[in-house]
């Protein structure tokens, strides 16, 4: 009895844990899409003045709103759990959308947090009230809203592909459209596995194009 115990965690365990791995890297790898073909960013600048887009970036979209510095907060957050973790990643940034006449709380954001982060995937861009709305209305979220200010405490994960992505919730019947960044617990848990996922599936996409190279 107690050698076929041995034989059994030996031999079969491996196996068992193996499969139970490899299926969980299948499902790890895939993050639905929620709306495809986002329309590309307007002609709008940051502080800089650099133009920013959205095609061939990996992007944590967020929108400011009127009231940006009084929820500072949220940018804290985003920037601890998630920001500081991987901005060094290819292709990733971090764009806050917030109506212009918003630049001078702005500035201050940037100068608080640029205080121990390294600032350059950081992307504040302006634009007008009519176009930040017209912007949103294009992600066809179904109940995420903006406040009068015309912003949010969430964020958006968009791939490379302008595609919305998000996770399914309830039984996969519903779909989670963006992340709470007033909520540390669920940046840190359920954002941060699903950006995992999005790096994931570059990361894969980049090493099969490679092996497809050398083939050739």
């Amino acid at each position: 009895m107690k050698k076929n115990i041995v034989l059994f965690c030996l031999f079969i365990l491996p196996i068992v844990a193996y499969l139970f791995f490899a299926s969980g890297v299948n499902t790890f790898s895939k993050l639905p899409i929620l709306t495809s073909k986002i329309p590309e960013l307007g002609n709008w600048k940051s502080l800089s003045g650099e133009k920013i887009e959205l095609n061939n970036k990996i992007t944590v979209l967020s929108f400011g709103g009127a009231d940006i510095y009084k929820n500072r907060g949220n940018y804290f957050n985003l920037n601890e759990k998630i920001y500081k973790r991987y901005h060094t990643f290819k292709d990733l940034q971090f764009v806050v959308l917030s109506p212009i006449g918003t630049e001078e709380e702005v500035k201050i954001i940037q100068r608080e947090l640029g205080a121990f982060t390294e600032m350059a995937e950081w992307k504040f861009i302006f634009a007008t009230p009519k176009e930040i709305e017209s912007f949103y209305n294009e992600l066809h979220l179904k109940k995420d809203r903006l406040d009068e200010g015309l912003g949010n405490n969430n964020v958006y994960l968009i791939d490379k592909e302008r595609n919305l992505r998000g996770r399914k919730v309830r039984d996969e019947k519903e779909y989670k459209e963006g992340y709470s960044m007033f909520h540390v617990s669920e940046l840190h848990n359920e954002m941060l596995d699903d950006f995992k996922i999005i790096l994931y599936e570059y990361k894969a996409a980049l090493k099969k194009n490679r092996n497809a190279t050398k083939q050739l």
